[in-house]
This record gives C-alpha cells, sequence and structure tokens, in this order.
C-alpha cells in the first residue's frame, strides 16, 4: 500500500506538470483568432474527456507496445497527462475570455519581450485559471485506474490500483481508510477550486471584492 502510494505521488505530479504546460500555452494559442482551423484544434485536444477512456486506454497500448513505452513510469505520465490537458485548455481558455489584451500590447510598447510580458503580464492574472486547471488535471491522474490497468506494470502499481485489485481479492479495512483519505483529499481540493473561481472573478472585475 505504501509503495502504490509512493507511485501515484510520483506520477500525478509530473502528469500535472506536464499538463499545466502543455494546456496553458494551447489556451493561449486557441484564444488568438488569428489561429487557423481552431475550432478543429480544439476538437482534437479535448478529446480525451468524449472519448471512452477504456477505447483510450486500449489505442494507448498498442501504440505504446510498438514503441516501446508500454509499462514503463514516462508512458504512464504521458498517457496521464493527456488525459489533463482538455481540463487545463478548458479553465484556462474561460479565464482569457475577459483577459485585456491592450496589457500585452502595452508592455511589448514598453519593450518587454514575449516571455517577459507572459510570465508579468499575463501569467498573474489567469494564475487562478491554470492552478484550477492543474488540480483538475491532479485529480484525473491520482484517480485514475483504467489507463494504468493497461498501461502500467507491477512497479507503477497506483493506488487506485492497489484498491481494484484489494476490492476483487479480499475486503479488507485499509481500503476503507484509503477511500476515507481520498474523498477527505477530494472536499480539499473542490474548496480550493471555489476559493480560486472566486479569486479569479474579483480579479476580472466580475464580483465585488
Amino acid at each position: 500500500w505504501q509503495q502504490a502510494l509512493w507511485n501515484s505521488l510520483s506520477i500525478a505530479p509530473a502528469a500535472t506538470l506536464l499538463s499545466v504546460s502543455l494546456g496553458t500555452l494551447a489556451a493561449i494559442g486557441l484564444s488568438s483568432g488569428k489561429m487557423p482551423f481552431r475550432g478543429v484544434v480544439m476538437a482534437i485536444l479535448i478529446s480525451p474527456m468524449i472519448v471512452p477512456l477504456i477505447i483510450s486506454a486500449a489505442g494507448m497500448y498498442f501504440f505504446y507496445s510498438r514503441i516501446g513505452l508500454q509499462g514503463t513510469w514516462f508512458g504512464v505520465v504521458l498517457a496521464h497527462a493527456a488525459l489533463g490537458v482538455p481540463f487545463v485548455i478548458i479553465t484556462v481558455t474561460a479565464t482569457l475570455v475577459g483577459f485585456d489584451r491592450s496589457l500585452t500590447r502595452a508592455a511589448a510598447n514598453m519593450g518587454a519581450g514575449p516571455v517577459r510580458t507572459f510570465f508579468k503580464v499575463q501569467m498573474p492574472l489567469i494564475l487562478p485559471g491554470v492552478i484550477s486547471g492543474g488540480l483538475f488535471a491532479f485529480i484525473t491522474s491520482f484517480d485514475e485506474v483504467v489507463v494504468i490497468l493497461f498501461l502500467g506494470s507491477a512497479g507503477e502499481q497506483t493506488l487506485p490500483w492497489r484498491m481494484f485489485t484489494g476490492l476483487r481479492e479480499q475486503i479488507s479495512p485499509t481500503i476503507l481508510a484509503v477511500a476515507t483519505l481520498l474523498v477527505s483529499v477530494s472536499v480539499i481540493l473542490l474548496v480550493t477550486l471555489e476559493i480560486l473561481r472566486r479569486r479569479s472573478e474579483r480579479l476580472r472585475g466580475m464580483s465585488p471584492g
């Protein structure tokens, strides 16, 4: 159980970091009206939320088997990141709806480069959306069991996988304790998301301070 917990705590943060990085960049690109085929690209990027998970897991299994990533830690992280990216894209895109793009133009006029403008001007304003998407991505990775059953090996057994195996073989009080812990973590994350949502509204002037 402890090894499964450590596996989950090593896979989920890595997948979350990758999801946030790729999803934030994708959301910024998709928010630009000049991007060609914007609707098609958006549909492809959020497709992991729509396609049944068993189909995605089976497809990843056959693809990973050909390129040698099946049963590896990095392969599981990539798979979980692909499942988390849509959540980041949706939350960050929603935050960018009320973003005043004249701020980035003003920063460019003052001599700031694109990277400096992003971290000094844009990122602080969209940070609540980025963190919210990251929390959703973390929950998705930490609670995921179908993909890990297809792609993981015994060395990558995560906590949900261990719970699934335990429920099939025997009912242990440990499963109830872990389930209580996971519910508590979910409640804490939901409260955090609500706090971030209200902070985002205040930053965008949608609610009184």
